[in-house]
C-alpha cells in the first residue's frame, strides 16, 4: 500500500500547471499539517509566527523596510508563495514579491499591544506569507513596535534567525539596492524545490508499515479532547488568551527535553484531570541530508501521548520519548491516520504544544544601526488549549499561554505552577 507521502506526490505531479499558470511547489508533511489544522478550525485561521521588536520612535523607515523585505521575498521562494489546495492537493503557488508594511495608529487609550492584537485577527490567509506592522506605542510613547509576522507554513526556528539577520542586512543596503538577478532567483528556486523533494523522500521512508504500526499502538488510547473545566465567561473586551511567565537560573547544559515533556504532562494532569491520555505536540527534526539551507518549514510536529494518571516518572517519560524519536520523521498526517486505523477517535487536534529555543542563537533585529528590543505581546488569540515555550540562555524562561475560551485562568495558573515545580524539582526516577 502506498504511503500518504507517496500518494501526495502522485497527486501533486498530476496537477496541471500549463502555460500561463503560476509555478507550483510541493509541500512537506509539516506544511500539510498546517493545512489540516486550518481546515479543522471553524474560522479557518492560519497559524502565525510573530516577532515583536521595540525601537526608539522614528528609527524605522517604512519605505526602506518594504524595499528590504521585498528583496528578501524575491530571493526566497517560500516568502512569496501562497498556500493553495488544487483538486484536494495542498501546494504552494509562487507569485511576485509583495510584502506589505502596514502602519497602524493607536486610538486614545490604546497601546501598541492592543493595536497589534487587532491587526493579527484581521490576517487574511490569501495574502503574502510575510507581513510587517509598525505601531507607535501609544499616542505619546517614545517607542514604536515593529511586528515581523509569518505564516507558519513558511518558517521554522532556523528560518526565523536567518530572516532577522538578512532583513537587517537588506535594510542597510537602502532603497536603491538591486534585487537578486534572474539567475540567482532561479538557483534559489531550484534549491528550495530540491530541499522539499529530499524532505518528502525522507518522509516516505519514515512512513513505512512498521512506523505506522508503532504510532497506531502508541496513540490508540489518545482521546479527541480531554475534558476541561468550563471557563468563566470573559468580560467584554478581555483578551482571548492568558499567560504566565517564570524566569529561573539556567543549568549549564539546560533542562533535558524529557524533563520538559514530563513537566508538560504534569500541567496536563491539572488541566484535564487524572486518568486521560492527551496528545501533546512538539517540533522536532531538521533539514534532510544534502539539502541547501533554504528558508522554509521542515520541522515535523511529533505527538507525545501524555498519561495524566498516577504521576509517571521522569525516567518513564524519557524512555517513551527515546522510542518515539526512532519514528519521529513520520509525517503528522500519516501519524493521525495510523492512530485512527488503530481505533482511536483522535482527528489531529493537540491538547498542548511544547517549543524550546536557544536565545544565544537569535540575533537582534538591527535597523539603521539600532538594535530592536524583542518583546512579547500578550493576549493574542492562540491555537488552544495551551502552549508552553522554553527559552534557554543566560537564564531559563518558562512561558505558558492558554485559550481562555477553553480553560479558566485559575485552572491554567495552577497548571503552570505544576509545570514550574516539575522543572524546579524533577520527578523521581524509577528504581
Amino acid at each position: 500500500m502506498l504511503s500518504i507521502t507517496s500518494q501526495y506526490l502522485a497527486r501533486f505531479r498530476q496537477l496541471d500547471a500549463g502555460a500561463g499558470t503560476p509555478v507550483l511547489l510541493p509541500v512537506t508533511g509539516a506544511q500539510r499539517r498546517f493545512a489540516l489544522v486550518r481546515a479543522m478550525d471553524p474560522a479557518g485561521r492560519p497559524d502565525l509566527v510573530p516577532m515583536f521588536f521595540a525601537f526608539p520612535r522614528g528609527t524605522v523607515d517604512p519605505v526602506r523596510l518594504a524595499a528590504a523585505a521585498n528583496r528578501l521575498a524575491a530571493r526566497h521562494p517560500v516568502l512569496r508563495a501562497r498556500p493553495t489546495v488544487l483538486r484536494g492537493t495542498p501546494a504552494l503557488r509562487l507569485e511576485q514579491p509583495q510584502v506589505p508594511v502596514v502602519r497602524e495608529v493607536c486610538a486614545p487609550g490604546e497601546d501598541a499591544a492592543a493595536v497589534l492584537r487587532r491587526a493579527l485577527t484581521r490576517w487574511t490567509p490569501e495574502g503574502a506569507p510575510l507581513r510587517l506592522f509598525l505601531v507607535p506605542d501609544g499616542p505619546e510613547g517614545t517607542e514604536e513596535v515593529l511586528a515581523v509576522v509569518l505564516d507558519h507554513s513558511a518558517c521554522d526556528g532556523q528560518s526565523l534567525a536567518r530572516l532577522v539577520a538578512e532583513l537587517g542586512d537588506a535594510y542597510e543596503e537602502g532603497t536603491g539596492a538591486d534585487g537578486p538577478s534572474p539567475a540567482e532567483v532561479a538557483a534559489e528556486l531550484d534549491a528550495y524545490r530540491d530541499a522539499v523533494l529530499r524532505q518528502l523522500d525522507a518522509e516516505e521512508r519514515a512512513g513505512a508499515p512498521e512506523a505506522m504500526a508503532y504510532w497506531g499502538a502508541r496513540l490508540r488510547t489518545v482521546g479527541e479532547r480531554a475534558p476541561a473545566v468550563r471557563p468563566e465567561p470573559l468580560s467584554p473586551g478581555a483578551p482571548p488568551s492568558g499567560s504566565a511567565t517564570l524566569r529561573l537560573p539556567a543549568a549549564p547544559d539546560g533542562v533535558p527535553f524529557p524533563e520538559l515533556l514530563n513537566a508538560c504532562r504534569a500541567a496536563a494532569a491539572v488541566l484535564y484531570g487524572a486518568g486521560h491520555v492527551v496528545p501533546l505536540g512538539y517540533p522536532w527534526g531538521g533539514r534532510p541530508a544534502g539539502a541547501a539551507p533554504v528558508l522554509g518549514c521542515f520541522l515535523n510536529t511529533v505527538v507525545f501521548p501524555a498519561d495524566t494518571g498516577d504521576r509517571p516518572t521522569a525516567s518513564a517519560t524519557a524512555a517513551a520519548w527515546w522510542d518515539d524519536l526512532d519514528h519521529a520523521g513520520t509525517p503528522f498526517d500519516a501519524v493521525v491516520h495510523a492512530a485512527r486505523a488503530a481505533g482511536s477517535g483522535w482527528r489531529g487536534g493537540l491538547d498542548g504544544m511544547l517549543t524550546v529555543d536557544d536565545a544565544r542563537r537569535q540575533p537582534p533585529l538591527r535597523l539603521g544601526g539600532v538594535d530592536g528590543r524583542e518583546i512579547h505581546v500578550d493576549g493574542r488569540a492562540v491555537r488552544g488549549p495551551f502552549a508552553v515555550s522554553v527559552t534557554q540562555g543566560p537564564e531559563l524562561r518558562l512561558r505558558m499561554v492558554w485559550d481562555r475560551a477553553v480553560l479558566p485562568d485559575g485552572t491554567a495558573e495552577s497548571a503552570f505552577s505544576a509545570l514550574a515545580d516539575a522543572v524546579r524539582t524533577p520527578a523521581p526516577t524509577a528504581g
